[in-house]
């Protein structure tokens, strides 16, 4: 064989070789590269369920079905300590809803989320500790751990052709957070109490001091503790609702129940559309305690839908026993008809005492005054039977000498059951638009004439009288201070001191809360300013001059208008150019009316040497300056708390911002008048850009100090 032809056979073969081998080198790398591209697919496809030989590690994580809620670690704020907990998948945030090792944190990322051989849920952390567990309620043959779309995690036997029959569920121990369908009460059977607690931070889900339950009493109602203490009450579930939470009614995004019977004690709630995201929380910091969100995909933020406590008499007990809290009035705390104040005036922490103790030998020597529009008080020392109607719950109170009120135990309908009171008759407030009727036991001295009926046809009799005089005295007889020239002169303006102005606003704001919240119709003022604030000797005020206001009935709470008319200097943006208005444009005249009490400068025509801005720009670029308290009137600088008026400066410049859905409602207003709970920044006011000074009239150029000087002092003189 030629040489050539032999050197050609080897290359030809070494040739095919080399070829083989680079197809089994392709085939390789498309067998490992599919083997990489399977192992990120596990961890990038969305799976719901682990089983027995499946984990949870720091590169993993569980999605429900539809993508709602994800499960994974996660570390909280600026903390490093590693948690297994649950998320809104497509909501930016992270916004948590429920952790499972809240007490035990992982201090590194070595944590394994697991079903173990007995088919509990094992969180394992360093050297394999046992950081947190869960354990079925029976025994399971193929257990597997399912993230549902509800945001509810499950422990539930593969095997069991009923999918719905959990084995344990994360929504029986909630952390901060009530979600639609989860159950805030008591399970009965097993004991279990499902109560949503705060986090201590938000830097640590650990429990912190709010806890929001269901109190377990022979008529039960929600209530809100801090530590050990009542703060704050829902009031008992009277059929239609808790009786303190006039806010809880048919709504277009959720249903709510509660449901009450041997087995369980407990409330919830669910959505009327699925694609709705809302959630109630229970925070640490004061303020609302507990609020309500709802997620708006509009603007990519969580709306406020409700909050607890709406303002100061939600605070439990504030006024003691026998004592009403009526949040427009001013003192807010008042005795029971046939009640007096056990201690002085400034402290009602004692509560209310009888004007005359009862006697109870025999069936006269005491009655029942109804009084209306209340919030049930504390049952913790009650009686409910629910086949008894009014009148056989009235003589079942009297036969028992102990039994201090009664009333219905359901208003749904015509009003059912019956549930008495033993002993004292704590945490009451008046609500009227929604309040319930309670029939309080007194000595029949106190009633007078035929017990209850006398008393009610007294009251009305006595009230007609006095609106009658009143009416006839005010004709007649009505003399008006202004206190505008009355305040020029500067020693007699320091006579209306801080402690004064800050009751005056305090009053104002009340009102406006009743105006557009407890009143039976809601009301919108429209034309608020300082020249419509009537204050009698006491300096206590009242809104005056109805004339513009606009009066809603049902869920209504805005309109609008072709005939703009109001004062300029107190008109909201949105009612000055496009005529609509709003409770919000209340509360933008009320913001105004704030400045102008503590500057002692009226907003119109008000007039800086060194700068065009109106009083709105000037205190809104003090603010951003940290020079708030330059804006404070002179004549307070030896009165003033002056975290009070920084604080109402703030609130102010909430108030009149530019758009109405940035603005506080008045109940918001009146709590952080009241609290000490972090104020949010607010945003560039409106109006609040230069003017031009050549436009500017000659009045404009002199301060005045008006603070109060619009405010009218009425006085009854008698003949």
């Amino acid at each position: 064989m030629p040489a050539y032809i032999s050197k050609l056979q080897r290359t030809l073969a070494m040739t095919q070789r080399q070829e083989e081998e680079m197809v089994i080198l392709s085939f390789t790398t498309f067998f490992v590269s599919t083997i990489i591209l399977s192992s990120f697919s596990e961890y990038s496809i969305a799976l719901d369920t682990i089983s027995e030989t499946q984990t949870i590690t720091e590169n993993s994580t569980l999605v429900s079905k539809s993508g709602e809620f994800e499960l994974g670690f996660f570390s909280p704020g600026r903390s490093t300590n590693r948690y297994v907990g649950i998320w809104y998948k497509d909501i930016p945030g992270q916004i948590v809803v429920w952790v499972a090792n809240r007490q035990n944190p992982i201090n590194d990322s070595s944590g394994i989320l697991m079903i173990n051989s007995t088919g509990h849920v094992v969180l394992h952390g360093q050297m394999s500790s046992v950081v947190w567990s869960a354990s079925p309620t029976q025994s399971v043959q193929a257990p597997i751990l399912q993230l549902l779309d509800t945001g509810n995690l499950v422990l539930r036997d593969e095997k069991d052709e009923n999918s719905d029959n959990y084995l344990w569920q994360s929504f029986d121990y909630p952390t901060d957070t009530l979600l639609p369908g989860m159950k805030l009460g008591w399970d009965l059977k097993t004991g279990l109490d499902r109560r949503i607690v705060s986090w201590k931070s938000p830097d640590d889900p650990s429990p912190g001091d709010f806890s929001w339950m269901i109190a377990r009493y022979n008529y039960p109602e929600g209530q809100t503790w801090k530590a050990s203490n009542k703060y704050y009450r829902d009031g008992p579930w009277n059929g239609l609702r808790f009786s303190g939470d006039p806010e809880l009614k048919p709504n277009s995004l959720f249903t709510f129940e509660f449901v009450n019977h041997k087995d369980e004690v407990y409330y919830i709630f669910h959505l009327r559309n699925e694609s709705v995201k809302t959630r109630m929380v229970v925070n640490q910091t004061y303020g609302y305690i507990r609020t309500r969100y709802a997620w708006n995909p509009g603007t990519q933020s969580w709306d406020v839908f409700s909050s607890m406590p709406r303002d100061n008499c939600d605070g439990y007990g504030l006024c003691g026993a026998y004592g009403n809290c009526v949040i427009w009035e001013a003192p807010v705390c008042q005795c029971l008809k046939g009640f007096k104040p056990k201690g002085n005036f400034m402290d009602w922490s004692q509560g209310c005492v009888r004007n005359k103790p009862l006697s109870c030998h025999d069936k006269h020597s005491s009655g029942f005054v109804k009084i209306s529009g209340l919030k049930l008080p504390d049952t913790t020392y009650t009686w409910v039977n629910a086949s008894l109607n009014l009148k056989e719950c009235k003589a079942k109170c009297m036969s028992n000498c102990s039994c201090t009120a009664y009333t219905n135990s359901d208003i749904s309908g015509k009003g059912s059951g019956c549930a008495m009171w033993f002993g004292n008759l704590i945490d009451i407030r008046e609500l009227q638009l929604s309040g319930q009727d309670l029939y309080v036991r007194l000595d029949a001295s106190e009633l007078g004439g035929d017990g209850e009926h006398a008393v009610i046809i007294g009251v009305v009799i006595v009230a007609v009288f006095v609106v009658v005089c009143g009416v006839v005295l005010l004709a007649r007889y009505i003399r008006q201070i202004r206190t505008r020239k009355y305040l020029k002169d500067e020693t007699k303006r320091k006579l209306i001191d801080w402690s004064k102005r800050f009751h005056i606003i305090s009053g104002v704001a009340r009102g406006l809360l009743y105006l557009h919240q407890d009143s039976r119709l809601r009301i919108i003022h429209r034309d608020l300013k300082t020249s419509n604030i009537l204050l009698d000797t006491e300096m206590n005020p009242k809104i005056s001059d109805f004339g513009l206001a606009r009066a809603f009935g049902g869920d209504q709470s805005e309109g609008n208008t072709s005939r703009v008319v109001g004062t300029c200097g107190y008109m909201a943006p949105e009612y000055a150019v496009d005529g609509l208005f709003s409770v919000k444009s209340d509360v933008f005249s009320f913001g105004i009316l704030l400045l102008e009490i503590i500057s002692g400068k009226r907003n119109r025509g008000f007039y800086h040497l060194h700068h065009t801005i109106n009083l709105i720009g000037h205190a809104w670029r003090l603010f951003k300056e940290g020079r708030s308290l330059e804006l404070v009137d002179p004549c307070l600088k030896d009165s003033s708390d002056l975290s009070e008026v920084l604080r109402s400066i703030h609130i102010s410049l909430l108030c009149v911002q530019e758009h109405p859905e940035d603005r506080p409602s008045m109940s918001h207003v009146v709590l952080m008048l009241g609290g000490e709970s972090t104020l949010s920044q607010p945003k560039q006011p409106a109006f609040s850009v230069s003017k031009n000074t050549v436009a500017t009239d000659s009045s404009s150029s002199k301060q005045e100090s008006v603070s109060t000087n619009e405010i009218t002092v009425t006085l009854l003189e008698p003949r």
